[in-house]
C-alpha cells in the first residue's frame, strides 16, 4: 500500500515536474533562458544514452554522490535538494552554509522506497550504477513515475559516452547542462567563468616528475589511469601519470608495475573507507614499495575523496596538489 502510494504521488508529479525517455537527442533549450517557471524549456538531453526531456525547472530533486549535491549547492539550489545521498566526504568550507540544513538520507546508495518516500520530481546522480534496482531504481521506471533522472556526463560508461579523455571543458559543460536543466543558466554561467579563470591562472610545475595516483586497494592498488579525472588533474599540476597510457578513468594494477615505474610522487586519495594515512602505512609497510624513491622521500600528495572525481573542485585538486608538490623537499624529487 505504501509503495502504491507513493508511485501515485510521484505520478502526479509529472504533471508540474520534469520526464525522461524522450526520443530527443541534442541538447537544446530556448534562447534566452532564465530562471522563471517556464524559461528555457523544454531542455531535451541525450544523456549517457538515456533521452531525458525537462518540461520545467525540478523542484523536489534527489542527489547521489559528492559530485552531483556539490554542484546544485554551488548553483544556489539548496532548497530544492529534498535529500541526498552517498556523500565522499564533508562539503568544503565554501559550502559549509549552503549545505547547512543537507538532508542526508544514506551514507550510501539508497533503496528506491526511501528515494520515493522523498516525493521527488528528478534524480541527479554522479554514476550510472547508482540507477539500479537495487539503488535508487531503473531510469525508465523512474520515467514511468514521473521522475527525471540524470548521470553525470563523466561517468559515463557507454560507447560514445564515455568521455575520452575527461577534459576541464566536459566538466564546465556539464555545469551548464546542469544550469539548463535546473533552472540556474546565470548561475552556472558564473561558476563555469569562475574556474575557468581559476584554472587559466595555475602556474604548473615545469618539472619533469612522475605521479601515481593511488586511489584505494592494498593486496592490488587501484590507480588513476589515462583518460579520468585522475589524469586531468595530474596533467593541470604538470606530473606526469605513470599509468597514463592505460585507456581507462582508473584501473587495478599490480605493485610489481608500480615498483617499475618507480614515481617520484605518490597522490594519495583521503576516503573515510580508505585513507590516505592507511595508505601511507602500507606503502611503507610493504618490503617491495617502501624502497619506492617516493616512499623513502614521503614524497605525499593528498587529496580528498569529494575533489578527484568530475566536478566542481577539479580545478581546486590541481590548484592544491601544486601547492602541496611546491612545499616538498626539492632535493630529490624529479
Amino acid at each position: 500500500m505504501y509503495l502504491m502510494a507513493v508511485g501515485a504521488a510521484a505520478s502526479a508529479l509529472l504533471l508540474s515536474g520534469c520526464a525522461g525517455a524522450s526520443p530527443a537527442a541534442e541538447p537544446t533549450a530556448e534562447p534566452g533562458a532564465g530562471t522563471g517557471a517556464g524559461a528555457g524549456y523544454p531542455v531535451m538531453i541525450d544523456n549517457c544514452g538515456t533521452d531525458v526531456t525537462v518540461e520545467a525547472a525540478p523542484e523536489r530533486i534527489v542527489t547521489i554522490k559528492s559530485s552531483a549535491t556539490e554542484l546544485l549547492l554551488a548553483l544556489g539550489l539548496a532548497d530544492r535538494i529534498v535529500g541526498s545521498a552517498f556523500l565522499d566526504g564533508p562539503l568544503p568550507a565554501s559550502l559549509d552554509k549552503a549545505g547547512a540544513d543537507l538532508n542526508v538520507v544514506s551514507d550510501f546508495v539508497p533503496g528506491q522506497e526511501a528515494v520515493l518516500g522523498l516525493t521527488p520530481d528528478f534524480v541527479y546522480a554522479g554514476w550510472e550504477s547508482n540507477f539500479s534496482a537495487e539503488g535508487v531504481g531503473e531510469r525508465a521506471g523512474l520515467s514511468d513515475l514521473g521522475i527525471g533522472s540524470y548521470v553525470s556526463p563523466a561517468a559515463c560508461k557507454g560507447e560514445g559516452y564515455m568521455p575520452d579523455p575527461l577534459t576541464f571543458d566536459s566538466v564546465f559543460d556539464e555545469i551548464t547542462e546542469a544550469g539548463a536543466i535546473f533552472g540556474a543558466e546565470e548561475a552556472a554561467a558564473e561558476l563555469v567563468a569562475d574556474q575557468q579563470e581559476t584554472l587559466a591562472a595555475l602556474q604548473p610545475t615545469d618539472d619533469d616528475t612522475t605521479a601515481l595516483w593511488y586511489s584505494s586497494g592494498t593486496d592490488t592498488p587501484y590507480v588513476g589511469a589515462g583518460i579520468g579525472s585522475p589524469n586531468m588533474i595530474l596533467e593541470a599540476a604538470g606530473l606526469t601519470n605513470v599509468f597514463a597510457d592505460v585507456k581507462d578513468t582508473w584501473t587495478s594494477v599490480g605493485w610489481e608495475s608500480v615498483v617499475e615505474a618507480n614515481p617520484s610522487v605518490i597522490v594519495l586519495v583521503d576516503a573515510t573507507w580508505n585513507t590516505a594515512a592507511s595508505k601511507i602505512a602500507n606503502l611503507e609497510a610493504n618490503p617491495a614499495t617502501q624502497q619506492l624513491d617516493a616512499v623513502k622521500a614521503k614524497h605525499y600528495i593528498v587529496l580528498p575523496f569529494a575533489a578527484t572525481e568530475a566536478g566542481i573542485r577539479n580545478v581546486e585538486a590541481a590548484a592544491s596538489t601544486i601547492e602541496q608538490f611546491a612545499a616538498l623537499e626539492p632535493s630529490t624529487v624529479g
